[in-house]
């Protein structure tokens, strides 16, 4: 057999056995489930009550007498405001506020609390305003024409093509769900993925087993092997989130049938995850095997692999600042950076089209690096591997790939 297949399979196998890997692989599905589940259950035994929140004022000016009822707040009218101010010492009221006698020319309305606050709540604002615009209108425009002022925008988008039809996949929130959930599985497999190749290559150098492997196969063939070996193992981990997603979704249509009905996955999204799971795992192994060869021991090279790992989350980070601008030029520049690449696309999908360019640019990019970091990680191999106890330095490195 191949000797490429043979390491392939040890780290396979080895990979996919570790009590780690089995426990990350199952537990993102376990916890889905749980949450659904538990979900369920509250919502089964516990029937939500909505508070009333009584507030008390004072009509000064005359003629605010009507809607007092704001859905859940409840405006409770009182002479004066010595009155209103025993109230809400007693507790009887949460606050008040007194309509002035020049409200018409001032429109000043003093509020009165008892615990401090930097501002009036919105939900306070918006009932107190709607209160005041309807008793003012009251008698003067029908009451359709006052609801319509208190509530005047209900926007609803629909999505053309560009032949003017209604499109298949329409935008909203639930589009960006499925990526942004399957954006942080890519990070933990990619990571955990790395780590795991950073670990063995880690403990193989520090329990000398190297030196018996290098001495029955080359520095590619180990390094072809591991890679490809542990990158199976973390491609089985994202295939079987991927296959629990649809069910776990299932599961919840039944708690929450009206927004899991809005989640749409993007056209291409499977097969754009899967490459950039590819890519992605393969650009940070190639880093990884170069961290390891030159690390002097596990602790040194997770540290230093830390480092490239960064440009990977900052996607993240600013997640929602891309649903916000998701053709921004610097996620753009995200879009194209090797390092950021796999992540800001995923995410990218959910939230707007990718143009084509961009797409075939990312891969190409992704794809060279990976060539040109392999190439320059096996002259790394075959210098610094067997080196134990001494990281060389940036400057060394560099004159050996020269001389290389």
């Amino acid at each position: 057999m191949n000797r490429t297949l043979l390491i392939f399979r040890h780290e396979f196998l080895h990979t996919i056995k570790r009590t780690g890997f089995i426990i990350i692989t199952l537990i993102v599905p376990v916890i889905g489930l749980l949450a659904i589940e538990g979900l369920q259950l509250v919502s089964g035994t516990v029937k939500p009550t909505a508070e009333i929140t009584t507030i008390g004022y004072v009509d000064e000016s005359g003629g605010f007498q009507q809607y007092t009822n704001r859905g859940n707040i409840m405006f409770v009218r009182f002479d004066t405001p010595d009155d209103a101010t025993k109230a809400l010492v007693r507790g009887d009221i949460k606050e008040y506020f007194v309509i002035p006698s020049d409200y018409d020319s001032t429109g000043v309305i003093n509020r009165y609390i008892l615990e401090k606050q930097l501002a009036a709540p919105p939900a306070t604002t918006t009932a107190i305003k709607n209160f005041i615009s309807s008793n003012l209108l009251a008698g003067r425009v029908p009451p359709a024409t006052i609801d319509l002022i208190e509530a005047p925008l209900n926007l609803v988008t629909t999505r053309l093509t560009e032949t003017g039809a209604v499109a298949t996949e329409q935008s909203g929130y639930g589009n960006f769900i499925v990526p942004g959930v399957f954006s942080v599985l890519l990070v933990l497999s990619i990571i955990f993925s790395s780590t795991y190749l950073l670990q063995g290559l880690g403990e193989e150098k520090e329990n000398h087993l190297i030196e018996i492997l290098l001495s029955s196969v080359s520095a590619r063939q180990l390094l072809t092997g591991k890679v490809l070996g542990i990158g199976a193992a973390g491609l089985a981990q994202v295939v079987v989130w991927v296959i629990s997603t649809p069910l776990l979704l299932s599961l919840a249509s039944s708690t929450f049938s009206g927004f899991t009905s809005t989640i749409q996955l993007p056209p291409n999204f499977l097969l754009l995850a899967v490459v950039y799971f590819i890519l992605g795992y393969s650009l940070f192994a190639v880093i990884s095997a170069g961290i390891g060869a030159i690390s002097s021991n596990s602790r040194e090279g997770q540290q230093l692999i830390g480092i490239f790992t960064i440009p990977l989350l900052i996607p993240l980070w600013f997640m929602s600042l891309q649903m916000l601008f998701p053709n921004n030029l610097i996620w753009v520049v995200f879009t194209i950076f090797p390092l950021s690449a796999p992540v800001e696309v995923i995410l990218r999908l959910g939230a707007s089209d990718i143009p084509a360019w961009e797409l075939a640019t990312s891969i190409a990019v992704l794809g060279l690096s990976i060539i040109g970091i392999l190439l320059l990680t096996i002259k790394v191999f075959r210098t610094y591997l067997l080196m134990y106890r001494k990281r060389p330095k940036f400057g060394e490195i560099i004159r050996s790939l020269r001389n290389g």
